[in-house]
């Protein structure tokens, strides 16, 4: 079992990405040890809460809406749409910590109050995010595991899609950014199988980014290599 799922109640998860890159700086460190424990959004861990009690959202974010951020890389995006959304709570869930630690400093620079931060596994975020809670969700250039025996790994797949769907709102906004074809086939196949809506009338809708967006270096890296973003809204019915 991982780090996060040592807990004997825990179930068995198979995670495939990297836990740790090059060696931290030690700024990063700083960050990791004095900004993470506080940013937390509560007991998510199998090892601190086992009955998977549910977290209260309303007393993290003072009752305003909150919005979910599946592998949010670099941290760009979050903190854009922080700053941007001033009344909205934001969680974010990553368990790459380089990745973690650069949200950190992110967050420190802009000086945002309305993001927690699950450094692991979003599958255990939904373990006790509250049924119907969440207005808004993003999954932001996920790996695109691209061998054919792997796409079972991908997020979207009914293991990671329909516990997702379970914690949105009814209505909420589910954004998929990919420059992957094959991952825009099987979104397309496999969202709308959970309850959702795919809110495309034109081809302008999925090739011109949202009105909010910021590119992010994964992005930027796609269009360097000459790939073609995918940018896709669902609706949860």
């Amino acid at each position: 079992m991982t780090e996060f799922q040592k807990h004997p109640k825990a179930p068995w998860r198979n995670f495939y990405g990297r836990r740790k890159g090059k060696h931290l700086r030690e700024s990063q460190e700083a960050y990791l040890d004095e900004d993470l424990g506080k940013l937390s959004p509560g007991p998510v861990d199998w090892d601190v809460n086992p009955e998977r009690a549910p977290l209260d959202l309303a007393a993290i974010f003072g009752g305003r809406d909150v919005w979910l951020e599946v592998g949010f890389g670099g941290g760009e995006h979050m903190v854009h749409q922080a700053v941007q959304n001033p009344d909205v709570g934001i969680i974010g869930c990553e368990p790459y910590i380089n990745g973690v630690a650069m949200l950190l400093g992110k967050i420190r620079a802009a000086g945002v109050d309305n993001l927690r931060v699950h450094p692991g596994d979003a599958r255990d975020m939904f373990d006790v995010l509250p049924e119907a809670s969440i207005a808004r969700a993003f999954l932001l250039y996920p790996d695109p595991w691209p061998k054919k025996k792997h796409h079972r790994r991908r997020f979207v797949t009914p293991e990671h899609l329909a516990p997702l769907a379970k914690v949105l709102k009814p209505g909420a906004i589910f954004r998929v950014a990919t420059d992957i074809p094959d991952y825009v086939r099987q979104t397309l196949e496999e969202v709308p199988r959970q309850g959702f809506d795919w809110l495309a009338e034109g081809p302008t809708d999925w090739r011109q980014p949202w009105g909010d967006w910021i590119s992010t270096r994964y992005e930027q890296k796609a269009l360097r290599e000459g790939r073609t973003p995918h940018y896709l809204t669902f609706r949860k019915r």
